[in-house]
C-alpha cells in the first residue's frame, strides 16, 4: 500500500519528491532496456542497490537485471508504488491510463518527460505526479550521506529516454 504524498504544486516541490522517495518501496520501470549503458537499466540497478524492489517492463525482453519483464503494468504481481517511464511521449498517456488501472502511487516521467494531459488524468485519479526529474538523481540527492554532487562517483546526469 502506497503512503499518500500528495502534489500540491507542478512541478512537483522537493518535500513532496522527498516523500515520494522516502515510502517507495516498488518500482516499475517502464521501457527497461537489455542495454548495460541505457539510462533505464542505470536507474533501475541504482534503485535494486538502494533496496527498491524493482519491477522491468518491456514486452520485448524476458530478464533484465535479474529481474523478469513483465510485458505491461497489469501483468506485475503486486502494488506498484511507483511507475517510472522511459518511453516516448507518445506512449506516456497509455502508460498512466494503465497505471491509474493498477492503482499505483505515483507516475514518475523521467529527465525530459512531460505530458500534461497525462499528468492531469493521473492527478485526477488520485496519483502524484512527477516530471522532467530522474528518479535516481533525486533520490541520491536525497539519501546519499555526504556527498557534495548529486551525482554518485561523479557519474553523468541520467537524462536520455528509451526511444521505443
Amino acid at each position: 500500500m502506497s503512503v499518500v504524498c500528495k502534489l500540491q504544486d507542478d512541478p512537483a516541490a522537493d518535500v513532496d519528491i522527498k516523500c515520494i522517495l522516502d515510502n517507495a518501496k516498488t518500482v516499475a520501470v517502464v521501457g527497461i532496456s537489455t542495454k548495460e549503458d541505457s539510462s533505464s537499466q542505470k536507474v533501475a540497478k541504482y534503485l535494486q542497490e538502494h533496496g527498491f524492489r524493482v519491477f522491468a517492463v518491456n514486452p520485448n525482453c524476458e530478464e533484465v537485471l535479474g529481474e523478469k519483464c513483465y510485458p505491461d503494468l497489469k501483468s506485475i504481481p503486486g502494488h506498484v508504488d511507483v511507475v517510472d517511464i522511459f518511453r516516448n511521449p507518445d506512449a506516456i498517456a497509455a502508460i498512466v491510463e494503465e497505471a491509474v488501472g493498477i492503482g499505483a502511487g505515483t507516475v514518475w516521467m523521467q529527465l525530459g518527460l512531460e505530458h500534461q494531459e497525462a499528468a492531469q488524468m493521473a492527478r485526477h485519479a488520485g496519483l502524484n505526479v512527477v516530471m522532467n526529474r530522474c528518479m535516481k538523481m533525486e533520490h541520491t540527492r536525497y539519501f546519499e550521506n555526504g556527498k557534495t554532487s548529486p551525482f554518485p562517483d561523479n557519474d553523468e546526469p541520467v537524462d536520455d529516454v528509451q526511444q521505443r
